[in-house]
C-alpha cells in the first residue's frame, strides 16, 4: 500500500469533509501553488530585485526556485511512492507522490520571498510573513483534500522547502555581507598603518 495507516486515515477524514462547494474553493487554491504561478511570481520578483540593484538576493530567489525544482523532481523518481488511489483522488496527476512538489516549492517561494524583504527593506512585518505562511499552509492541505498526495508527502515538501530555502538564505547573508566584512577590515588596517606617517 503507498500509504501508511496515518497517511490512510488523514486522507479518510478530508473525504469526510468534502462538499462540492468546498472542493471547489480548495481546486482553486491548490492552483495558487502550480509551477505556471510559480514561476510568474519568482520571475517578477527576481526582476523587481534586479531592478533594485539587488543581484545578491535576485540569485538567492532564482536559484533556490529552480535548484529546488530540480531537487524535488529528483527526491520523486528516487522514492517513487504512488499517489492515493482512484476515486479518493480528484485529480490526475503524471508525477510520483513524494514529496509533494506544491509544498515544497511555495515553501521555498515564501522563505526567500520573506528573506528577500528582509534583506532589502530591513523590515520584519508580521502580517507579511502570516500571510505567506498561511499561503504554503493552504496550498499544501489542499493537496492532501483533493487526494493528489498523502499527508506525510506534504509536511515532507514543507521541510524539504523550508531547508533548502535556509541554505540559500545562509549563503546570500555570507555573500552579501562579503563587502561590509571586507570594508571594515580594510578601515581598520588604514587606522593602523603607520607606513603613512614619517
Amino acid at each position: 500500500m503507498a500509504g501508511d495507516s496515518f497517511d490512510q486515515s488523514v486522507l479518510d477524514r478530508m473525504v469526510q469533509w468534502r462538499t462540492p462547494w468546498l472542493t471547489d474553493v480548495v481546486t482553486v487554491v491548490t492552483h495558487l501553488g502550480d509551477t505556471v504561478v510559480a514561476t510568474v511570481i519568482t520571475t517578477a520578483v527576481v526582476i523587481a530585485l534586479w531592478v533594485r540593484r539587488r543581484p545578491v538576493e535576485a540569485v538567492m530567489v532564482a536559484g533556490a526556485m529552480v535548484s529546488g525544482f530540480l531537487l524535488m523532481s529528483g527526491l520523486k523518481l528516487v522514492f517513487g511512492r504512488e499517489r492515493p488511489p482512484y476515486p479518493e483522488r480528484l485529480v490526475d496527476e503524471a508525477t510520483h507522490s513524494f514529496p509533494s512538489g506544491h509544498a515544497m516549492m511555495s515553501a521555498i517561494l515564501v522563505c526567500v520571498l520573506g528573506a528577500a524583504v528582509v534583506r532589502v527593506t530591513g523590515r520584519r512585518g508580521p502580517v507579511l510573513f502570516g500571510a505567506l505562511a498561511l499561503w504554503t499552509l493552504a496550498i499544501g492541505l489542499s493537496r492532501v483534500y483533493l487526494g493528489a498526495h498523502w499527508f506525510t508527502d506534504v509536511v515532507a515538501g514543507w521541510l524539504l522547502g523550508a531547508g533548502w530555502a535556509a541554505l540559500w538564505i545562509w549563503g546570500a547573508a555570507r555573500v552579501g555581507d562579503r563587502p561590509a566584512r571586507e570594508d571594515e577590515a580594510n578601515s581598520g588596517e588604514s587606522r593602523t598603518d603607520p607606513g603613512g606617517t614619517l
